[in-house]
């Protein structure tokens, strides 16, 4: 008499063999939310590594519960939608470096992979294709960042992505070789733009207080109070994204509760980068008699900003950013490697004379318009010669001693 067949414990699934002689899984999931009846399943190429699969899908239902989701989601499909969720959430800069990310390396290496079969071989082979085309691991680390923010995103959409995906460590950056520009060298920068430029005032105000360069082209007339002897920072200077270029009447794409003041064409002021951002800065004498006079030579300005172009528009970054490379080529100064200093080497110039001069902290974050003294620390780049005076002030008694004979 034949054995009669064990019956299969429900909830555990069955396997069966297709026509193609791939192996399927399935298993019930519950109801979907129209009532129809949701079947999770598994494919594999012989029986053990589909009920293998088929064992790993219900361990994964019974922590993580039911996806809210099919399985059938590419990366490509998911990223499309994560950039256009994201454009109302982040500012305009952080938007263009994750849809740079996306759109040139995210998509081309993992777009037709679905996103309940990422590995961590793939999540690495992202870095290893920039690596290979000769991106800087500062590169490699912002993509790595924001492939990990996309898929932590799914997640939290009901999407089924392996957890252990989110736990391939992003690439090392390299040291930054980014420096502080010295005092020396700002002078003569200064004394160049005397000489060459009306508007000179503008770099006076970025050296004497290290402020961002899209910071400084967004003062206004409005900004500068004469009788109380102060500068507000409130604005940033920046051009925005139009919701459709096709039809500019629907206007621009402005993050959720963001204040913003429209100039012309896509020119805005925006806030700061950063809450602390926002400041009031004491005016030095230098800096008001600069600003009396150039505001006389100037004369109105259409869009009441304290630096407009020669054409009375925005200035644009990168004219902003030649000029000042200009002024360098002048003057005969540079860096050590002999590229000009950025702009925001000068920040940190800035920020190194703060700190170094033991101005209080709380100060110096304020006039750096940072969150923490760490991350003003973090521009703080020690002179030797400041060193070597630091040195000898601590160890005066050790290095009076006198040296031992050979």
């Amino acid at each position: 008499m034949a054995r009669p067949k064990k019956r299969r414990q429900y909830g555990t699934g069955s396997v069966h063999k297709r026509a193609d002689g791939r192996w399927a899984g399935t298993i019930e999931a519950g109801l979907t939310a129209s009532g129809t009846r949701r079947r999770l399943t598994v494919y594999g190429r012989t029986e053990t590594e589909c009920r293998d699969k088929l064992r790993e899908r219900q361990r994964q239902v019974e922590a993580e519960g039911l996806p809210t989701t099919d399985g059938r989601t590419t990366v490509k499909k998911y990223a499309e939608h994560w950039l256009d969720a994201r454009r109302t959430e982040v500012r305009n800069g952080p938007w263009s470096t994750d849809a740079s990310a996306v759109k040139q390396w995210i998509v081309p290496t993992l777009g037709h992979k679905r996103l309940e079969d990422l590995t961590p071989a793939d999540v690495r082979a992202v870095s290893t294709a920039q690596q290979k085309a000769g991106r800087s691991s500062s590169t490699r680390r912002r993509t790595h960042i924001t492939l990990t923010a996309m898929l932590k995103a799914a997640m939290v959409d009901g999407h089924r992505v392996p957890a252990r995906v989110l736990l391939v460590k992003a690439p090392e950056q390299a040291a930054s070789t980014r420096d502080a520009m010295p005092a020396e060298h700002i002078e003569a920068v200064m004394r160049t733009a005397v000489e060459h430029l009306p508007h000179w005032s503008r770099w006076l105000v970025q050296v004497l207080y290290g402020q961002r360069p899209a910071e400084v082209l967004g003062l206004t007339d409005d900004a500068l109070d004469f009788d109380r002897k102060v500068i507000t920072i409130e604005w940033q200077l920046q051009a925005l994204r139009y919701v459709d270029r096709a039809d500019k009447s629907k206007g621009f794409v402005v993050r959720d509760g963001e204040r913003v003041r429209h100039l012309v064409d896509a020119w805005h002021l925006t806030p700061p980068k950063t809450k602390k951002g926002f400041r009031v800065v004491p005016m030095l004498p230098i800096v008001e008699a600069a600003l009396r006079e150039w505001i006389l030579v100037r004369g109105d300005s259409p869009h009441g900003l304290l630096w407009p172009a020669a054409d009375g528009r925005p200035p644009r970054s990168s004219d902003d950013r030649d000029e000042w490379y200009a002024l360098q080529a002048t003057a005969g100064v540079g860096r050590p490697d002999g590229e000009p200093w950025s702009i925001y080497e000068a920040r940190h110039g800035f920020a190194t004379r703060l700190l170094e001069g033991d101005v209080d902290q709380k100060v110096v974050t304020e006039l750096m318009g940072h969150s923490s003294i760490i991350t003003s620390r973090g521009y703080q780049h020690v002179r030797t010669d400041q060193a070597l005076l630091a040195l000898e002030r601590i160890n005066a008694d050790l290095v009076a001693l006198p040296s031992s004979s050979a």
